[in-house]
């Protein structure tokens, strides 16, 4: 490592060993028609997903292009309020601001019925250690007087009790 001189006047300054910054980014955004159906089905806990045009495929949210063939589409479909864990995450630390997440909490990628690509949802009513790819999960939908056009909604998923998804294809 090289010395580094410093000038006379700040030599006998003490040196700063590190800066903390604190960032805040706030910003307005405006949903496109696709998301705004969504939205404003979820307030009627309607889940709704966007089908393409070439493949048949459904995303939800619905995204009004198509991320395969990036052709726009119009064709709205309601899926189920239960499905299946695709992939799923574990967390064992806290995240600022979320002082409602009990540790651990599981993340995970659900798939509703009727939908090819889902989303992000938390999971609860299940320990950690037993959640797994393919479990059947619903929605647990927030109080008719409290929804709004919002995917906060479905503040989390629970197991459904049925049987696991065939996600390998296995028999």
């Amino acid at each position: 490592m090289t010395d580094i001189t410093l000038p006379p006047s700040i030599a006998n300054v003490e040196q700063v060993q590190s800066i903390r910054t604190p960032i805040r980014m706030e910003y307005t955004y405006t949903p496109g028609r696709a998301l705004t159906q969504y939205l404003r089905a979820m307030k009627d806990k309607k889940i709704l997903g966007g089908r393409c045009p070439d493949t048949g495929d459904v995303y939800v949210p619905p995204r009004g292009v198509s991320p395969t063939s990036g052709r726009n589409y119009d064709e709205l479909v309601e899926v189920a309020d239960v499905g299946h864990i695709k992939s799923f995450c574990v967390t064992h630390l806290p995240i600022p601001g979320r002082d409602d997440l009990e540790l651990p909490y599981i993340s995970a990628w659900v798939i509703p019925d009727g939908a090819t690509v889902g989303f992000i949802g938390l999971v609860k009513g299940i320990p950690h250690e037993e959640c797994r790819v393919g479990l059947r999960v619903k929605a647990v939908w927030k109080p008719d007087n409290e929804l709004e056009e919002s995917a906060e909604n479905i503040p989390h998923w629970e197991p459904s009790g049925e049987p696991d998804h065939n996600v390998g294809g296995a028999k």
